[in-house]
């Protein structure tokens, strides 16, 4: 059946109403444009109105009185001055119309790309944080991230540089594996190349994400205010540990956050290992040590078994007792050190008998610094020699008593020639450039709460004292002043903390069987010394 048309009347009152609502909105439009000067003058009156409201609201009542009395003096004021009311009424439409503009709206939520972003990473948790049998899951494929996420930041790329995530309460967050594929899950989604850190609230079932911004690696060696037996490991995050040292940097003051070794009869981790990769920065902790060693009045001696010469700029240094590169000369130094170290504590033990204090020469510090140490080991077995490192046991089982601080720096490659005493008495441990999180863990005891990046600048590692927690650490710019591919502002600043050469004085030998008598330094394995060549565009030291 054929259908039958509209009234006429219907099609012509449809076609009435588009025009008339055309006709309103042009209207409404033009007086739009014609009023809005009022409109943005009205709106600014209401915002002036609002804020005399809470001005007035937030006054105390003793001092309404005075408040409405200064008013109406002003008013005053204003009526009686030619053109005042004039004046004020333009006064207050300017000020309204500045309060009524249009402002650009705040934005309130994360872009179209950074909610991409953030769909993405609850999607890639979903199956980490949500079991079957959860009646009413926080992750679920399709869901919405808005429970889950909070807290979010982004930067100049989209790329998330804070988040807190919220995960339900049977998640076995109290397990390290766990912990762990959510952080490498976090790392790579949220973007390579940066360093994150992961604080986990087992309480609150809350874990926060923030990327770290990098440590300063333009400190250089300097005089640091510090107490004796305080050595300054690095410099760290702000927020990690309590207190600041001022530093420069270049030319420019700063304070900023140190690792602080405390060393001495009173520590609790008197001696130190630090491991690493070739060129990650352990000779130059080595040498900022020593240093500092030296400056606050210690005596040093150093092992080097890599054969580099980076040492070579203590050797005849005043308080550097010796410097040794070879098998022979470091079985002898080391045999020495234990005898020294039996010397101090019978004497120290004479001296509470007697009711004295203690002698001057067994309250001097004494380090015992040894780079790559299992180098000289192995020459040293080949060559049917004793091992070296077992000269040790005595100086690290009761070098605190005695005053004696043995650091040992080693290569990953060689962790398993060093014998037990090193591992069970060197409870203050670092590790500088790239390691995996396992290789971190098994050095410190504990895995970082960072994860580590595959580039890291020269001494930029983790630092861990006993059983506390793990930091970040960048050791200060300390390198070989003799080497010209340094930096030659931080080539000056080590020479000007180096000691002055003390004069030769023939007939110093090492005397191993008589330890109890006075303070002997060891005597050189090597040839005797030449001057070091001068470095081109940094001046000499003086002697």
């Amino acid at each position: 059946m054929a259908r039958r048309p509209l009234p006429r009347i219907l099609i012509s009152g449809t076609a009435s109403l588009a025009r008339g609502r055309d006709f309103a909105r042009t209207a409404a439009d033009s007086a739009t444009d014609v009023l809005h000067p009022l409109l943005v003058i009205g709106r600014g009156l209401r915002v002036l109105a609002s804020a005399g409201r809470r001005k007035w609201a937030g006054t105390p009542k003793d001092k309404r009185g005075p408040a409405l009395f200064l008013g109406a003096a002003c008013v005053l004021v204003v009526a009686l001055v030619p053109y005042g009311p004039l004046l004020a009424l333009i006064t207050l439409m300017a000020a309204a119309a500045w309060q009524g503009r249009a402002r650009t709206p705040v934005k309130t939520g994360p872009s179209e790309a950074e909610t991409e972003r953030l769909g993405s990473l609850y999607e890639a948790l979903v199956p980490y944080f949500s079991i079957p049998e959860d009646p009413n899951p926080l992750f679920a494929h399709g869901g919405s991230w808005d429970q889950a996420f909070s807290g979010h930041e982004f930067d100049e790329a989209g790329r998330v540089t804070r988040l807190r995530i919220r995960y339900p309460a049977y998640f076995t967050d109290g397990e390290a594996a766990s912990r762990a594929r959510i952080e490498a899950l976090l790392h790579a989604k949220s973007g390579r190349g940066r360093e994150y850190r992961f604080d986990w609230d087992e309480e609150g079932n809350q874990l926060d994400l923030s990327v770290l911004a990098a440590l300063p690696t333009g400190i250089a060696a300097q005089p640091f205010v510090t107490s004796p037996g305080e050595t300054v490991l690095g410099f760290t995050d702000a927020g990690s540990v309590r207190r600041t040292l001022p530093v420069l940097e270049g030319d420019e003051p700063r304070d900023v956050p140190p690792v602080i070794w405390r060393t001495g009869p009173r520590s609790t981790e008197p001696h130190l290992l630090a491991v690493g990769q070739p060129g990650s920065g352990t000779s130059t902790l080595l040498r900022s040590i020593a240093l500092q060693a030296l400056r606050h009045g210690g005596d040093v001696l150093i092992v080097e078994g890599g054969d580099t010469g980076e040492f070579a700029c203590l050797s005849g240094r005043t308080g550097v007792l010796a410097v040794e590169c070879g098998p022979t000369g470091a079985l002898a130094t080391l045999e020495w050190a234990a005898h020294e170290t039996e010397r101090r504590l019978i004497a120290g033990h004479r001296a509470r008998e007697a009711g004295r204090p203690a002698p001057e020469d067994i309250r001097r510090p004494l380090w015992i610094l040894l780079d790559q140490p299992s180098v000289l080991a192995h020459l040293a077995v080949s060559e049917g020699h004793p091992d070296p490192l077992g000269r040790l046991q005595v100086p690290l089982r009761h070098g605190r008593a005695a005053h004696v601080t043995v650091v040992v720096a080693e290569h990953f490659d060689h962790l398993e020639l060093l014998n037990d005493a090193i591992w069970q008495h060197t409870r203050a441990r670092i590790v500088l450039g790239p390691a995996s999180i396992q290789q971190t863990a098994d050095v410190l005891g504990l895995p970082p709460h960072t994860t580590p990046t595959a580039q890291v600048p020269p001494g930029r590692g983790y630092a861990r004292l006993g059983t506390g927690p793990v930091h970040r650490l960048q050791v200060p710019a300390t390198p070989d002043p003799y080497d010209d591919g340094a930096h030659a502002a931080h080539r000056q600043a080590v020479l000007e903390l180096l000691p002055a050469r003390k004069p030769a004085v023939a007939g110093h030998h090492l005397t191993l069987n008589k330890p109890l008598q006075g303070h002997q330094p060891p005597a050189q394995a090597q040839a005797p010394e030449t001057d070091a060549p001068e470095i081109p565009e940094v001046p000499a030291e003086t002697p």
